[in-house]
């Protein structure tokens, strides 16, 4: 082989090396480009996202009674006429005279001569002061008010309302049988009525529902 031809077989070896040479490198990049192209875009596996619960909220609003409520009412017997059972089968005056906390209560309306008005009525709301309200009244002008028979029936008719009312609607202004007005607040089983306490509530008898209250509502005579 001359030398001529030797030449020019050793350049066409050198240039088939270095193509060679240079399409491994491109694959490697290549190669090397994709895995990274790969890596970046797979991306960590996000935790699920939990939504609290919300807890369903009872209501503040406490419920009204169904029964008799209050502590007064541990005094009222359990069995009897003066029971809750049994006050339930009498119109109010007479109910009330079997219930041992009203005692006052009864020998006042008798001496105002309200016992068939409050017994004949269809339904009333009869807020009843007990024997300890009316014993918080000095003795001297208590006496004074059962002898005036006028100011004593005023005193008593404010404690009463037309219509049987329930706990649930006992709350606001009521309007009396006196002609005036008693405020009545709170709700549940814990009431005010003009300041004074409910001690034994929504007590039944045939034409009447009963607050029983630990002080004489006074109107403005």
């Amino acid at each position: 082989m001359n030398t001529k031809l030797r030449t020019r077989t050793m350049g066409i070896a050198a240039l088939a090396l270095t193509a060679s040479m240079s399409l491994a490198a491109c694959g490697s990049e290549d190669a090397a480009d994709t895995a990274a192209d790969d890596t970046s875009s797979a991306t960590p596996s996000e935790e699920p996202t939990e939504t609290p619960t919300e807890e369903p909220t009872e209501s503040e609003e406490p419920a009204a009674a169904d029964g008799p409520f209050g502590p007064g009412c541990a005094g009222v017997p359990t069995e009897g006429e003066g029971s809750v059972e049994g006050m339930a089968d009498d119109p109010v005056a007479t109910a009330a005279s079997n219930n041992p906390l009203l005692k006052t209560l009864v020998a006042a309306v008798t001496e105002a001569g309200l016992v068939d008005t409050l017994n004949s009525a269809e339904a009333l709301t009869v807020f009843a002061p007990s024997d300890d309200a009316f014993a918080k009244i000095p003795k001297k002008d208590l006496n004074a008010l059962l002898a005036d028979k006028k100011a004593l029936t005023t005193v008593l008719t404010h404690h009463v309302v037309a219509g049987k009312i329930a706990p649930a609607d006992l709350a606001g202004e009521l309007e009396t049988l006196a002609g005036d007005t008693i405020m009545v607040e709170g709700s549940g089983e814990d009431f005010t009525a003009e300041g004074a306490a409910v001690v034994c509530g929504n007590v039944s008898t045939a034409n009447a529902t009963v607050y029983v209250i630990d002080s004489v509502m006074m109107p403005k005579m």
